[in-house]
């Protein structure tokens, strides 16, 4: 289960990263370029917490080996 809300939250800060950089870049005030490569930086999280809720359970079991 932690591991679930580990990759959730994770999804979660990937999201809310991509959205303040878009809304960012399309302020009337400033607008900006939408450039590549802080877009790919900023969405790594929710990739990353993406394959982590995906092999949620062989983590969640290598963590419980490492533990024991």
């Amino acid at each position: 289960m932690f591991v679930r809300f580990a990759a959730t939250a994770l999804m979660g800060l990937g999201l809310l990263d991509v959205g303040l950089y878009l809304a960012q870049c399309f302020l009337p005030q400033h607008p900006l370029p939408v450039r590549i490569l802080p877009l790919a930086l900023n969405s790594a999280p929710f990739l990353a917490g993406t394959v982590v809720l995906i092999r949620a359970r062989a983590i969640a079991e290598w963590l419980a080996n490492k533990f024991d």
